[in-house]
């Protein structure tokens, strides 16, 4: 079987159209290798892919054309049969009152052919969410000043932001990922580039909140990490970790105090996968290899293993990165609390990262779902000619099948613990993906069949499960019937501003948008409100060396255009207030509202294609929690969103 056969009948789509409409074949060498990456998994005999059934909905399959009959089959959960049967035609009716899970169906034909597939029984839809109509504060969090905290925005903070959003009348407050990274590679920041996005970044902890903790000689230091333009990582997370691990001995040397027993409800609760990152994390610090390379015996995560090893000398250190992920989710915990203490309806709206390092704990403990040797990005387009390498590594399908698509569960699961709404960056991989093998360029790349059907049940699953809304990023260029499709489902939308403009590049009036979305002006990869209008993004992008792509003139023309689409609304200021109002008239449920275009911030967090050319990810805002009341024209950001408040559905 040649290379490109074999690839098809994965999945692996050998070609693509670039911006321009060019077809390109991918190379021959880079495809062997996106095959030699794939785990090795055995077609389905009878199925086209994993069942996927709606709870209370009827639900058909057609079998394949290899079957015949009479042909048996059974749904397990696990060895208990749940249900069974016999066909004599091509077309399995299930029953309607199968519980949910995520189950195995097993079939056998009248030649004693076996066959398996994942069974899936999902909510018809998604969480629906518990209010009509809100608004969120959207904040980068590292990026919060204020008079106590160290240099980067902590989860005390974020517990006063939230305070100031409710009295405001906002239904929850939007954060950047909060995915752990490599606290030994502080200067690694961004938070899309996670380790593992089954834990917590220990940088958002608020040291001096730690019960064990006492105050040390550091005032200076802290006082110049206070004053700071930008977030000094490596600082910070020195003083954090001096910090952190003076509570920890305290902690460690007192077994008999009360917090022990919390602490070892957590553990339990977490196992087997927080014993596994804290073993990761010790062993990497140890080895200072990639893990590929570490001794054989921890090639694979082996929870026996991990065990012993906690059990062993180095046990103290293992406890002391559980010490640390307990504290960040008890006080991450506390600001979920708290916004339920407050009635907002909304709550902590947290963003997914698409991928992960193939350096860090996910791709080492998940090393069937997660393919390390190869890197997600974008084929060429009119804005990227060369395309997209984000230096990611992301599921892959028959990985996740062969689990049961527990790897994708447990990460769903992981960023809805405190949230009543995530944005699943890129939704579009959930469809298929653009992997790009290692050491090869990122024209030379392939997309990938995901199985969206099986991923979207699971997503509704979970969804219901943590009660929490799904956003799916769905920016750029998307299939025909993609939104939909994700609409059907309970999915929503993810609408910005800037983008949303007809063929004469006016902005779409407040009736385009559809309801079940969120609606902001830009992102964290776009200008601020403040940058935009004075044209700084574009002077900024030149002194790079970026292509801006749009000229002086059609940034006028836009801002001409945006003048008409207010004024179309009886808005006749064109400041961010006059912005938000006219988002908040449109019918979405969803309107999300960013902290520096508030305090007219002109830069932006990250400009995308940049590393160390623009200080990403590190910038603080120029007003603290303390004074950000007075620093916000209250008056102006109640009558954009009075009819967004208090919103909860009754």
């Amino acid at each position: 079987m040649d290379l490109f056969t074999k690839a098809a009948e994965l999945g692996i789509q050998t070609g693509f159209h670039d911006g321009q409409g060019q077809w390109h074949t991918t190379g021959e060498a880079a495809l062997k290798l996106i095959l030699d990456a794939m785990p090795v998994r055995t077609p389905h005999r009878f199925v086209e892919s994993p069942v996927v059934v709606r709870a209370g909905e009827g639900a058909r399959t057609v079998l394949n054309e290899a079957a015949t009959f009479p042909l048996s089959w059974k749904i397990l959960d696990g060895v208990k049969v749940i249900a069974e049967g016999t066909t004599e035609g091509r077309e399995i009716t299930w029953p309607r009152d199968l519980p949910a899970g995520v189950h195995r169906l097993r079939l056998i034909d009248a030649k004693k052919f076996p066959d398996e597939a994942p069974f899936i029984v999902a909510p018809s839809k998604a969480f629906p969410g518990e209010f009509d109509r809100s608004w969120i504060l959207a904040v980068q969090l590292y990026g919060v000043r204020s008079e106590r905290n160290w240099g980067i925005g902590d989860f005390t903070d974020l517990q006063d932001l939230i305070k100031l959003a409710a009295s405001m009348g906002a239904g929850g407050v939007g954060l950047n990922p909060l995915h752990a990274l490599f606290d030994d590679r502080p200067a690694e920041c961004s938070p899309y580039s996670p380790n593992s996005r089954l834990f917590l970044n220990p940088l958002y902890i608020d040291v001096e909140a730690l019960p064990e903790y006492a105050a040390n000689d550091s005032g200076d230091t802290l006082s110049r990490l206070r004053d700071s333009k930008f977030v000094d990582y490596p600082d910070i997370a020195a003083a954090k970790s001096k910090g952190m691990r003076a509570a920890f001995e305290a902690f460690y040397a007192d077994p008999t105090s009360g917090r022990q027993k919390a602490f070892a409800a957590f553990r339990a609760e977490r196992a087997p996968l927080l014993t596994r990152f804290a073993c990761f994390e010790v062993l990497r610090h140890q080895h200072q290899t990639a893990w590929w390379d570490w001794p054989s015996e921890w090639l694979l995560p082996d929870d026996a293993t991990c065990d012993a090893f906690r059990a062993g000398p180095d046990g103290k250190e293992v406890t002391y990165i559980e010490y640390v992920q307990w504290n960040a989710d008890l006080q991450l915990k506390a600001c979920f609390d708290l916004t339920t203490k407050l009635g907002m309806p909304v709550g902590l709206y947290l963003d997914v990262a698409v991928g992960v390092q193939s350096g860090g704990f996910d791709a080492w403990n998940e090393q069937i779902a997660i393919s390390r040797h190869l890197s997600v990005g974008a084929p060429p387009d009119a804005l990227q000619p060369a395309g997209q390498n984000w230096g990611l590594a992301g599921f892959n399908a028959a990985g996740l099948e062969v689990q049961g698509f527990a790897p994708f569960k447990d990460m769903l699961r992981a960023s809805m613990r405190y949230a009543g709404a995530v944005r699943l960056d890129h939704v579009l991989g959930l469809n298929r993906l653009y992997v790009v093998p290692h050491g090869y360029d990122a024209d030379n790349g392939a997309y990938v069949k995901m199985p969206l059907e099986a991923l979207l049940a699971v997503t509704a699953q979970e969804s219901v499960a943590n009660r929490c809304v799904v956003i799916g990023e769905d920016l750029g260029t998307v299939p025909d019937g993609f939104r939909d499709h994700l609409a059907s489902w309970g999915i929503w939308s993810y609408l910005v501003m800037m983008f949303e403009r007809d063929e004469r590049y006016a902005f779409r009036g407040v009736d385009y948008y559809q309801p079940n979305a969120l609606v902001t002006f830009n992102t964290h990869d776009l200008p601020t409100y403040a940058g935009w209008r004075s044209l700084y993004d574009l002077q900024l992008k030149r002194s790079l060396g970026i292509d801006p792509g749009e000229s002086d003139d059609a940034r006028r023309y836009a801002l001409q255009m945006l003048g008409e689409a207010l004024r179309a609304q009886g808005i006749n200021t064109e400041d961010f207030y006059a912005v938000a109002h006219f988002l908040a008239r449109t019918r979405t449920r969803l309107l999300a509202v960013a902290l520096e275009d508030l305090l007219g911030v002109i830069d932006q967090p990250n400009i995308p294609g940049t590393i160390n050319e623009h200080p990403n990810w590190r910038q603080r805002l120029p007003a603290t929690v303390e004074t950000m009341a007075t620093s916000i024209d209250r008056d102006a950001l109640h009558i954009a969103t009075a009819d967004r408040s208090s919103s909860a559905l009754t």
